[in-house]
């Protein structure tokens, strides 16, 4: 028998393993512990399947403290008492150009922000086996506690781990939210309809339209609500907290704390959506730019990796129409010939799961529906 050839020998005996990100990204779901899971064991590196490709990280790195850094608009909601005009001005030149914009004077209580903040990183930070009571991938429970909406389909994970919650048009049984959280999430809603109004009725005027034009379609009705949690990360460098999209739905509300993190893409680059103690973050999604005939721009934004010692918590509200099976497009009175209709029309049936089928990237999806 002839003897096996060096090659052959030299190959057996440094091959390892390959590594297996299926598998890896199997057993981390079914821990169902979470990126806190990870954390809590102790790790100081991050496993392979968080690690982002150079692309995604190139661009991480912070702006000099030389360059000027241009900032959000922040937008005085009780000016509307004053001169609404100016006001609707205001959020039409922001909702047309950043697609983001932060409002102050906006009528919630600064205890509520800070108990719903509270709420929810208590949530996070409960004994692993009350976190894994509600930790599903099934659509339609109206809880859960999920780590990445996209772990299965992304090409790597980001650092953050999430509790979402049905709001509307059929909100989940009270009695399934969570305790530690469930009394500030029930007041947190109400609050956010309320603002959500006031801001479709300021959006609708900075269309030319009547107040009352995207209510009346029933924005507000459809809400989803996602406490993200985002622990320490070990090597911020290497991943991302959220990576960088755009928000299907037509409006976001987002109440983020103190630490930092959020940025959005504009022209100018990546900017920094600072923390403003009792400000709500509001952007555009991608169905208000197509009902709008983009007028008003959603905007690609992402969280940065959290180096600091302690966890970034935030809580976004996403505010859809109630009508899964009615159609949506460009509204007739935004089209002419000069400017005809740049989509065409569909249900938010069709336009969520098309979401929910990709991972998080960009544009694709007002693309799929370009006329």
């Amino acid at each position: 028998m002839s003897s096996p050839s060096l090659a052959t020998v030299s190959a057996v005996s440094n091959s390892t393993p390959p590594f297996d990100r299926a598998k890896a990204v199997k057993e981390f779901d079914e821990s169902k512990t979470g990126v806190k899971g990870l954390i809590d064991s102790g790790i100081k590196t991050i496993p392979s399947f968080f690690v982002h490709p150079p692309e995604t990280l190139s661009d991480l790195k912070p702006r000099p403290e030389s360059d000027s850094k241009p900032e959000i608009p922040t937008i005085d909601l009780a000016a509307v008492n004053e001169s609404r005009a100016a006001v609707v001005d205001q959020i039409r030149r922001a909702a047309s150009s950043v697609g983001f914009f932060q409002v102050v004077n906006h009528g919630v209580p600064l205890d509520l922000l800070r108990r719903t903040v509270a709420a929810i990183k208590a949530f996070h930070e409960q004994p692993e086996e009350e976190r894994a009571r509600v930790y599903t991938r099934e659509m339609g429970t109206g809880v859960s506690y999920i780590s990445n909406v996209d772990l299965f389909q992304s090409k790597a994970a980001s650092w953050r781990d999430t509790l979402q919650l049905r709001m509307g048009p059929t909100a989940v049984d009270q009695s399934m939210i969570p305790e530690v959280c469930r009394q500030e999430v029930m007041e947190w809603d109400k609050e956010v309809v309320r603002v959500g109004e006031v801001l479709y009725g300021l959006l609708s005027e900075g269309l030319g339209l009547d107040a009352g034009r995207l209510s009346e379609m029933g924005l507000v009705q459809g809400r989803v609500m996602v406490g993200h949690y985002y622990p320490f990360c070990p090597q911020p460098d290497l991943t991302v907290g959220l990576n960088s999209h755009a928000d299907p739905g037509a409006l976001t509300v987002v109440l983020q704390d103190h630490i930092g993190g959020l940025q959005v893409r504009t022209t100018e680059g990546w900017v920094d959506v600072k923390p403003l103690d009792g400000a709500l973050v509001i952007n555009i999604g991608d169905l208000l730019q197509i009902i709008s005939n983009e007028e008003y721009k959603s905007a690609d934004h992402r969280v940065l990796a959290n180096s600091a010692n302690e966890p970034r918590v935030s809580v976004a509200v996403f505010l859809n129409p109630g009508n899964r099976e009615k159609l949506f497009g460009p509204l007739p009175e935004l089209t002419s010939a000069e400017k005809p209709a740049l989509y065409r029309n569909f249900t938010l049936d069709e336009f969520l799961t098309r979401f929910f089928k990709k991972e998080l990237d960009g544009k694709s999806l007002t693309n799929y529906f370009r006329q």
